[in-house]
Formats: C-alpha cells, structure tokens, sequence
C-alpha cells in the first residue's frame, strides 16, 4: 500500500474510534465515504509541502481525512489565530448569558479598571463589536509589532496604550492584541479564566479537549493565539456554527449569534475577504463560505449552502500569506473542495 494510502486508512481508522467513544455515535471512515471525488481535493493539497492534514464532514457525516505530512489525525495542533474565532465564540456566550449586555457595551461600561491612565480617551468609547471586528482602532500588535507586545509587562495595558491610528469602527485593524483585550473582558465580566471559559463553555457540550495554552505576565490566557485543537475538535466547533449553534442534543450558542458572527461587516485589506465576529467571509460563484484562519494555513471552514465543514492543519512555524501559501489554500477551496462538495 502506497505511503499516503496507508496513512490514510490509519487515520480512518483513529477517526472512527475517536468518533465512537465522544458524543457522536457515527463510524465514517475515508474508505466508506467516496461517493465524491475527495481525492481529488486531497491530491491538490498533498502539493503544499507545508500542508499536513484536512477532514471533511458534510450533511452531519465524516467523508474524508488524510494526513499528508506532520502529526497523526488526533494529536492537537497549533491553531494559531483560529483562537480568535474560538474567543469570539465565547463573547457570544457570554452575551447569551447576559455577562455582556450587547455587542454595543464598551469598555468604559464594561472593564473601567482594565483601561491604563496614559490610554486615548477614545478607548473607553471602544466596544464589543469592534474588538469582534478588529475595528477598535488602536496600533496594531501582529505582523511587525507582535514581537514587542508580547515581551511587553502587561499585555492588556500595551495594547489599550497604543496610539489609536484609526477611530473605532471604521475599517479592520488586524491584531492580536484587540483579541486579547477581548478575552481580558471575558474573564474580568465571568469571573473564571479564558481557559476555563473554553472548556466548560465549548469543550464539554462539543466533546472536545481543549489543553492549556500561552499566558501573558498577568496570568491571563492569551486570547488570540497558542491554542490547540485535533482536526476532529476543529470541525465539531464548525458544525456547531453550520447548526445554529447546536452540536448534537446542546444549544452551545444562540442561533442568532452564529448566525450574526458570519455576516461580513468590515474587509481584509490583506486578503480581501469580508470579516465578520471572528470569521473571514468569501464566495465562489453563488455560493459563500467562512473561515477561521490561523498563521501558516491553520482554516477551520463552513459553507453553509453545501452543509459542509472541514479542518485544514498545516505547519505552523512557516507563513502562509494572502499572496503565499494561504492564497494557494483559498484557491483549493473555491476550485476544487466547493466543485466536488456541490
């Protein structure tokens, strides 16, 4: 049996007794699910030397998954900024249970004390939905100045101190430092660590493990980055969105937040998709997807007109730009994976 073959029907394999022992009670296995051409898809991503695996459900089902390179199927993996949709997940939980009372708050109403005194005064006007939507209009802390910000003392603080270089609301600012201030307000309006949040609020309805992750000098869980999912929690986190935010017998999130999370307010200037609480938003043709997207190709993905989710998992020491790698990947999405999952 060929190398990829053979990896293949092990990773099947894995798959189905994972599957067996959660909450979901279907056996789906890559040889059993070939109504499609997946191979097809797979057989362009196995290109990508920086690609190591994908799994795809549709209609509720397991069709495919392959390792092509990296760790096997159920280990988890670095989903780098995929962990920003995790946390704004969780800002839709917490609206749901009344911590926040809308999108609209802002920090001045809800966090006072977590607003450093040498901060704009326009960062107390800052508000949910524009930490969502990477629109609070601070300096960025990615790309060049993420470096700095994370050797900084306090993470929050540095982040809130920066100059604002745009007003809030108007136009995307992408940066991990927004999602982390995010994720400080979680905490401070729950009570309970972003770790906890995640695993009580996420991992146990979705029947997923959610491991420790990077904190910042103040003990706070990063809240935009260094999280680790399987491929499988990945694609259950998906499908909670594709059904309106149930998984299995638990409404996990409202299904107006799902719903609300994938509507594209604001557009990458990078990549030019639309971007929406956590979700980046494209379309093929007729049809439109979403995706979660983290450094070095990392994608959690919905379509919903297809009913279909998959995982992406790639190397996660390596770039994956909108003119690079990650633009290879959005290709196979719209011309190979949508065509054959249609």
């Amino acid at each position: 049996m060929p190398t990829t073959s053979r990896r293949a029907f092990l990773s099947s394999v894995v798959l189905s007794r994972t599957l067996l022992a959660g909450t979901n009670t279907l056996i789906a296995s890559t040889l059993s699910a070939q109504s499609k051409d997946w191979q097809q898809v797979a057989n362009v991503a196995r290109q990508f030397d920086q690609c190591h695996a994908m799994m795809i459900f549709q209609d509720g089902q397991h069709v495919f998954s392959e390792v092509f390179r990296g760790p096997a199927i159920e280990k988890a993996v670095p989903i780098k900024s995929v962990s920003k949709t995790i946390v704004a997940a969780l800002a839709g939980a917490a609206i749901d249970r009344g911590e926040i009372p809308s999108v609209k708050a802002t920090l001045g109403e809800l966090v006072p004390k977590l607003i450093p005194s040498k901060a704009d005064p326009k960062v107390a006007s800052i508000s949910i939905d524009n930490l969502l939507t990477m629109q609070a209009g601070l300096e960025r802390t990615s790309g060049r100045n993420y470096g700095v910000w994370v050797n900084s003392r306090n993470w929050v603080s540095d982040a809130l101190s920066r100059p604002m270089v745009g007003e809030p609301g108007n136009g995307m600012l992408y940066s991990t430092g927004t999602s982390h201030v995010m994720g400080a307000v979680l905490s401070a309006v729950s009570g309970k660590s972003l770790l906890s949040l995640a695993r009580d609020r996420l991992g146990k309805p979705l029947g997923i493990d959610i491991p420790a992750w990077t904190r910042d000098p103040q003990g706070r869980y990063l809240g935009g980055n260094e999280m680790a999912l399987t491929p499988l929690g990945m694609t259950r986190f998906g499908e909670m969105y594709l059904n309106g935010g149930r998984f299995n017998d638990s409404q996990v999130l409202s299904e107006q937040w799902t719903k609300q999370s994938l509507v594209p307010v604001t557009t990458s200037v990078f990549s030019g998709l639309g971007y929406g609480y956590g979700w980046f938003i494209g379309q093929s043709g007729n049809t439109n997807y979403a995706l979660a997207r983290g450094y070095g190709g990392q994608i959690i993905g919905i379509v919903p007109q297809l009913n279909l989710t998959f995982a992406i998992t790639s190397d996660p020491t390596r770039l994956a730009r909108s003119g690079g790698y990650f633009g290879d990947l959005q290709r196979l999405i719209e011309n190979d994976l949508i065509p054959v999952a249609a």
